[in-house]
């Protein structure tokens, strides 16, 4: 088995030689003028060790990969009646889609479509101001990485809300069937500032052990959840984390992993690792061009795959 250090400097060298990356998110201004050039990634071990290459410092905006986090603080909130507003299968549509949410009378395939993180977003939102429950996130994801520097890119947030026109469209579905209890402007806000949460790979990686490790921080012992709701979460990020291209991902590459517009993509090896990776440029399907491939090779390398047999 080749070393760890090694196979992470080899896919960054390898990344650098592709000269077709995808496309930047343009359609949020702000995230179309990054460098598509860009490429980073971290590795957080459960025994602590975190092993980083490329541009894995350089902080860039998180976007879905927060509606993980987000899942969690909800459950957390409210527990398992959740899935009454929310469901749990793959959309097989775009992250965005309008349709299925009319067609299912404004019950949300997942958490992780858009439709679905807003209603996620409507309950952390209760019995908050929404600058309170944007701050509780923030802070949630602070604790997590345990790295108070963590903020949200105003910028970004300012972007997302001028030219969030299917997302208002969306939150106004849901309010329509009675699936949101807040007025969608304010839903809303909290939903684009968690989406602007910025952050680098080592960062996103700390944040994310909890999960490859039955839900508890190994540095701390902290448990921040149960080890059977980090298990349920994991199979939602395996089955539906990258939205209509979640069973590619999992073909490929074959771990829990939640992607992001911003070129991001968290994945988890339970028991294993926690893993970021950043590249800006987006296949069809919004997903992180780049970083799928480094992941399959990441994976397969390692043997990191949770369809791989492993030695007796």
């Amino acid at each position: 088995m080749p070393s760890l250090r090694d196979v992470l400097d080899e896919i960054v060298a390898e990344m650098a030689g592709y000269s077709d990356r995808g496309a930047v998110a343009s359609y949020i201004p702000q995230l179309g003028k990054i460098d598509p050039n860009k490429f980073g990634i971290a590795v957080t071990l459960t025994n602590g060790e975190v092993l980083v290459a490329g541009d894995a410092d350089e902080p860039f905006s998180i976007q879905s990969i927060s509606k993980v986090f987000t899942l969690a603080l909800a459950l957390g909130r409210v527990g398992d009646t959740l899935w009454k507003r929310v469901g749990r299968e793959p959309s097989g549509t775009p992250f965005n889609s309008i349709v299925q949410l009319e067609r299912e009378e404004g019950i949300p395939r997942n958490p992780f479509i858009n439709a679905g993180a807003i209603v996620v977003s409507d309950v952390l939102l209760a019995g908050h101001q929404p600058r309170e429950a944007i701050g509780e996130i923030v802070s949630f994801v602070r604790s997590l990485a345990d790295d108070d520097t963590i903020v949200v890119d105003g910028d970004v947030a300012g972007s997302e809300r001028v030219t969030g026109y299917r997302n208002f469209a969306l939150a106004n579905y849901l309010k329509g069937f009675g699936n949101l209890n807040h007025a969608p402007e304010l839903t809303l806000g909290v939903y684009f500032h968690h989406c602007a949460i910025a952050m680098n790979c080592q960062q996103l990686a700390n944040a994310g052990r909890f999960l490859a490790n039955a839900g508890r921080v190994p540095s701390s012992g902290h448990t921040v959840i149960s080890s059977e709701r980090a298990k349920r979460i994991n199979a939602l990020m395996l089955t539906c984390g990258h939205y209509d291209g979640s069973g590619e991902f999992a073909f490929r590459v074959g771990i829990p992993g939640k992607s992001g517009v911003g070129g991001g993509i968290l994945a988890i090896v339970p028991g294993v690792a926690s893993i970021a990776v950043w590249s800006p440029g987006l296949n069809a399907r919004g997903n992180s061009m780049l970083g799928s491939i480094a992941l399959e090779q990441l994976t397969k390398r390692m043997n990191w795959s949770i369809f791989s047999p492993k030695p007796a």
